[in-house]
């Protein structure tokens, strides 16, 4: 979460001693001030976590952290605060805003934590928003929509000399038209008994576990949080089911458990359609940017005749009551909106698309299932010239 408050006051507190040139002084001064703890390079509270470095310049080289004390701290906004002689910066620096992994990274894989980035590695601008003040609660959002596992799979396809692990798929000039016919395919379900049918199987599977997505919504890590409302939602009854019911219930520690790195959450086959469905779970009093989808997955299960992808939206209040909605990802509002993130389309993907979490809330306040099939088509014309 981020603490708008506190990071405003870290910002100010920074600036405030622009020209100390004394890494040391700083990092002193700001870890009384915020009664913050230290591990090692790191300092660190609840709120954000800082690494001083000292530089002549902002744009500094200089190695700052290994990947493995990074990911401690990835959960919450991680600054590099760059300590030059007239002036301080401030850089948010988790996995998201990595390029790469520059240091002793050749052994660096998704199962083997190898390496450390350097200040050049810090991404300056993301999706159109400078690493800036102004943008760190937006630019924490984002973050927040991927998993630190995310973030390794990209970092390990982008580091030099290591082979990524996706693959950046070709399609035929037959699949290209049927990739393109997939917003009049998803207009046709959406006013078909299919729909009806599919909106309110997902509905009743969320008022049979209404009582556990409020106790759920309480967790304090989005990605957990959402795959635990995700997995309570499109599984059926079992052991696994039932031990986290009774871990929500009674406050254990939530069981690990892996869901599936599938395009959708819930698979249904009608006769005329098969339908993928992505369960994204909002709450409606958070800024939160979501993960859309992976590019090439999206556009491999549209390359298939009968094809319809949606996105089932479970907005959550602070009382823990739900509301909810099914709609194409071609919605206009969520089409005009979602962010295609350039930085993830490495050697071998197109990379992934991203909500944004405020039209989400607009969308379940104003649901309309209306599609407008030429901007669909010119959104996926793009996504297919992604490079």
């Amino acid at each position: 979460m981020y603490n708008r408050k506190i990071i405003d006051k870290l910002v100010d507190f920074i600036y405030a001693a622009d020209g100390i040139n004394d890494k040391a002084a700083l990092s002193a001064s700001v870890t009384k001030w915020f009664a913050l703890k230290t591990d090692r390079k790191v300092f660190y509270c609840d709120d954000f976590a800082i690494r001083f470095s000292r530089s002549a310049a902002k744009n500094m080289g200089n190695t700052v952290l290994s990947l493995s004390a990074l990911q401690k701290y990835d959960d919450r906004p991680f600054f590099v605060c760059i300590v030059t002689p007239k002036k301080n910066y401030l850089l948010l620096s988790n996995t998201t805003f990595l390029s790469k992994i520059s240091h002793s990274s050749q052994t660096l894989r998704v199962d083997n934590i190898k390496g450390s980035f350097n200040g050049s590695d810090i991404m300056r601008q993301l999706s159109g928003l400078n690493n800036e003040p102004e943008n760190f609660e937006a630019l924490f959002a984002m973050h927040q929509g991927f998993t630190f596992e995310d973030n390794l799979e990209r970092l390990v396809a982008a580091t030099k000399d290591i082979v990524g692990t996706g693959r950046r798929i070709e399609f035929s000039a037959a699949e290209i038209k049927t990739i393109l016919a997939a917003p009049g395919r998803a207009l046709v379900f959406l006013n078909s008994d299919c729909y009806k049918n599919l909106l309110s199987d997902l509905t009743e599977r969320v008022q049979s576990v209404q009582s556990e997505i409020a106790i759920a919504s309480r967790i304090d890590n989005v990605n957990i949080r959402g795959r635990v409302i995700e997995y309570l939602i499109s599984s059926n009854s079992g052991p696994r089911k039932d031990k986290l019911i009774d871990s929500l219930r009674n406050g254990k520690p939530i069981p690990e458990f892996k869901t599936d790195d599938a395009l959708g959450d819930y698979t249904k086959i009608y006769p005329d359609f098969i339908t993928e469905t992505d369960i994204k779970t909002k709450a409606l009093f958070l800024n939160s940017c979501p993960k859309a989808y992976n590019i090439d997955k999206l556009l491999d299960f549209l390359s298939r005749e009968k094809s319809v992808y949606l996105i089932f939206i479970v907005g959550i209040d602070e009382k823990g009551n739900t509301v909810t909605g099914l709609y194409s990802i071609f919605h206009p509002l969520l089409l005009s909106t979602t962010n295609v993130i350039r930085h993830w389309a490495g050697r071998n993907s197109r990379g992934v698309a991203q909500f944004n979490g405020q039209i989400l809330n607009r969308i379940l306040s104003v649901p309309s299932n209306e599609l407008n099939i030429e901007h669909s088509v010119r959104f996926l014309e793009g996504l297919l010239a992604c490079q």
